[in-house]
C-alpha cells in the first residue's frame, strides 16, 4: 500500500473579548475567567490526514475539555462535505484540557459554572466550528509527502488511578508517518491521564498534551498530534503547577521523540474504518409515579442540605424543569469508532465519545492482542459524560462515585460527573447496564 500525510494546525485560542469563560472546574455562579488574552502556550486544532492510495482518512484533535454534541455533528456534516470519504474515515478527539475555553452545551455553562449570559460562548463556539473545519480544509489542501507507517508503545510512569481501583495506564502508543529518508513527517501518540497537571488556573492552556506536542516540534521538523487515552479515572501524580505541567509534558514529549528515532512495527494497510452511534442505558423508570419520586428528590437537593456544590443545585432545577416538560431521556448516545491498519499484525484503534475509564483499556488489550494490538481510548468526536464500570456501582464505593455519577444522599438519581453533563441520572449498573452494552457493541466493532 502506498501511504502519504498531510498536516495543518490552527490557532483556536479565545481572547478576552471573544470568550472569557473557561471550562474544567465547576464554580460558583458565574464562571471562571480568563484573566489575559495572551494564553500561557496557545490552543490548536490539529490534523492528520493519511492518504492509502488516494483515498484519505483524518485525525483531528481539538485542544478543548470536550466537544458538545450539537458541535459534532454540526462539524461532521461539514467535513463530510469536504471530500469523497465516509463518516468512518473522519475522527475528532477533544484533548480535554481543563483551562480551554466554555462551549455550548457540554459541560452544561449554566449546570456546571452558573453561566446565563451566554452570547459570547454562543459566538465563540461557532467561530471554533468554522476553525476546526478549516484545519481539516488545510491539511486536505496541503502537499503530500510519500511515508510509511509504524508502531510501537512506549511507557510513562506518572499517572495514577485517582480512585483507588488497581489499574493504572502507562501506555504511550506511538504511530510515525516517515518519510522515505527514515526520518518522521508526522507523530500521533497517546497517554491515558487527565489533563490536569497545571490545576485551576486563569490562563488558557493545553495542559501537557499541549506540552508534549510542542516539545517534539521545537525539537524536531516533524508535526505532533495527541490522541487521549482511558483517562476517566487517571490523574497526573504530583501537586497541580504551571511547573508540574511543563515537567510531564516534557517527560512524554521526550520519551516519545526518543522512541520515533527507530522505526516501530511496519503497517502496510489496508486501513479500514468503521463507526456508529451507541445508546449507554441509564437507570431511569419513566413511569409518572417514578418520575414523580424522582421530582421530589431533585426537590429535596434545592436547599442543598449535604452541602453539596452549587451546580447541584443548578442540575437539580434543569433536571426538575425537564420531568415537567416531558424531555427525560432513557439513554445517552456515544459515538464508538474503530480503525484497522493491517500487517503483519495489524493495529486496532478504538476509541468512544465520553470519559472512559482505565478498565476497559485493561478488559480490551487482554483480548486484542495486548498493547501492541491495540489503542484504545475516549473523548472521541462527542464527550457525552463519564463512562463508567460496574465497579464504580460497588456497595465499596461508600462515599459515591463523581465517576460513577451518583452521591449517597439519593443514589437513585443523578450526581457527581452526570450533574455537570447535565444527565437526568447515572448509567444503568449490572448484566444489561453500561459496562455490557459498551463491551458487546465494540466487541462486534473490533471482531
Amino acid at each position: 500500500m502506498a501511504f502519504t500525510v498531510a498536516t495543518a494546525a490552527v490557532d483556536i485560542t479565545p481572547t478576552l473579548s471573544s470568550n472569557p469563560y473557561m471550562a474544567g472546574y465547576g464554580t460558583a455562579d458565574g464562571g471562571r475567567l480568563a484573566t489575559s488574552s495572551t494564553p500561557f502556550e496557545p490552543l490548536w486544532a490539529r490534523a492528520v490526514v493519511i492518504r492509502e492510495n488516494g483515498s484519505p482518512q483524518m485525525i483531528l484533535s481539538v485542544d478543548v475539555l470536550a466537544i458538545p454534541r450539537s458541535m459534532h455533528q454540526r462539524i461532521r456534516s461539514r467535513l463530510l462535505a469536504l471530500a469523497s470519504w465516509s463518516t468512518s474515515d473522519i475522527l475528532l478527539q477533544a484533548t480535554h484540557t481543563h483551562n480551554g475555553p466554555t462551549l455550548v452545551d457540554t459541560l452544561q455553562p449554566f449546570s456546571s459554572y452558573g453561566i446565563s449570559e451566554m452570547d459570547q460562548i454562543r459566538d465563540y463556539s461557532s467561530w471554533l466550528e468554522d476553525r476546526i473545519v478549516e484545519a481539516a480544509q488545510d491539511a486536505l489542501n496541503a502537499g503530500q509527502t510519500n511515508v510509511t507507517l509504524d508502531y510501537q508503545v512506549i511507557q510513562q510512569t506518572w499517572s495514577v488511578n485517582r480512585v483507588g481501583l488497581k489499574y493504572v495506564e502507562t501506555d504511550v502508543p506511538v504511530l510515525v508517518c516517515r518519510r522515505p529518508n527514515g526520518t518522521p513527517e508526522a507523530v500521533i501518540f497517546g497517554y491515558g491521564s487527565h489533563p490536569v497537571a497545571a490545576g485551576d488556573r486563569s490562563l488558557f492552556d493545553g495542559d501537557y498534551p499541549a506540552g508534549a506536542c510542542n516539545y517534539i516540534e521545537n525539537r524536531s521538523d516533524a508535526f505532533a498530534l495527541f490522541l487521549i487515552g482511558p483517562a476517566g479515572d487517571q490523574n497526573p501524580s504530583g501537586s497541580p503547577s504551571w511547573t508540574l505541567r511543563d515537567q510531564w509534558g516534557d517527560s512524554l514529549g521526550s520519551a516519545v521523540l526518543n522512541a520515533a528515532q527507530s522505526a516501530g512495527r511496519a503497517l502496510t494497510g489496508p486501513i479500514t474504518t468503521q463507526y456508529q452511534e451507541v445508546g449507554l442505558p441509564l437507570d431511569i423508570d419513566t413511569s409518572a409515579g417514578n418520575l414523580a419520586a424522582l421530582r421530589n428528590a431533585y426537590a429535596g437537593r434545592l436547599p442543598n442540605p449535604s452541602g453539596f456544590p452549587a451546580y447541584y443545585v443548578r442540575h437539580a432545577q434543569m433536571m426538575m424543569a425537564r420531568i415537567d416538560s416531558g424531555n427525560v431521556a432513557t439513554s445517552v448516545p456515544s459515538p464508538f469508532q474503530v480503525w484497522t491498519i493491517g500487517g503483519g499484525t495489524p493495529l486496532r484503534m478504538a476509541f468512544v465519545g465520553g470519559e472512559m475509564v482505565s478498565g476497559y483499556a485493561v478488559y480490551f488489550r487482554s483480548r486484542y492482542g495486548g498493547s501492541a494490538g491495540l489503542w484504545i481510548g475516549g473523548y472521541a468526536n462527542e464527550s457525552c459524560c463519564y463512562i463508567p464500570t460496574n465497579e464504580y456501582f460497588s456497595p465499596y464505593m461508600t462515599a459515591g462515585s463523581y465517576e460513577g455519577g451518583w452521591d449517597t444522599d439519593a443514589p437513585g438519581i443523578a450526581g457527581g460527573s452526570m450533574t455537570v453533563y447535565g444527565h437526568i441520572a447515572h448509567f444503568r449498573a449490572g448484566t444489561n447496564g453500561v459496562e455490557s452494552t459498551l463491551i458487546n457493541a465494540l466487541t462486534a466493532m473490533l471482531g
